[in-house]
């Protein structure tokens, strides 16, 4: 499946949820913000919510001074 993360495309296998996503490129699910197409997904929700072939997924790391978006 295609997604696009953080503005850059990438191949992701099978149907995978946020939490697989963040799991996969070792980040850590407490620390990011995370946003598919436009849409905030709740921290509680990352395992149970998928993606869709072509998904836009933001994450965003919280860091002193201010937030970046993550980069595996």
């Amino acid at each position: 499946m295609k997604i696009v993360l953080n503005g850059e495309a990438r191949e992701v296998p099978g149907s995978p949820t946020v939490a697989d996503l963040l799991e996969s490129l070792a980040i850590d699910a407490r620390l990011v913000a995370v946003e598919v197409d436009r849409r905030v997904v709740k921290r509680d929700r990352y395992v149970e919510t998928r993606h869709s072939d072509g998904a836009e997924v933001e994450s965003v790391a919280f860091v002193g001074g201010g937030s970046r978006a993550t980069r595996p």
